[in-house]
């Protein structure tokens, strides 16, 4: 999906190509098609070539592929997924980073009363 929100409108070779580690050419295939089947992606026809372009927002798309790895790593539980993130970060985040997290948790603090 990332790289079809780069560069909107690609064929199924042109996907390969700007992939970092790209499996074989019937494998992006297949996984646009299953993506296709899923509702995110849509293709159109030019030519003999099939063009595909990402149908879900990146937001949404981010917000569902966000609440699935939580579910499926972290048991349904927030703050089992963000303890990881902080604890794999800890040496990367800056002081303006803590502070906006800190801010998010008092934001959800509030908004939870």
């Amino acid at each position: 999906m990332e790289v079809l929100y780069a560069a909107e409108g690609l064929t199924a070779a042109e996907v390969r190509e700007r992939m970092p580690e790209p499996p074989g050419y019937s494998a992006v295939r297949a996984l646009l098609r299953i993506l296709e089947d899923k509702g995110h992606v849509r293709h159109e026809e030019r030519g003999p070539r099939y063009v595909y372009s990402p149908v879900v927002s990146r937001a949404r798309a981010r917000r569902s592929a966000l609440k699935a790895l939580v579910q499926t790593f972290f048991d349904g539980s927030p703050e089992q997924a963000v303890a990881a993130l902080i604890d794999e970060s800890r040496s990367k985040l800056g002081a303006a980073e803590l502070d906006r997290l800190a801010e998010l948790i008092a934001e959800a603090r509030k908004a939870g009363r």
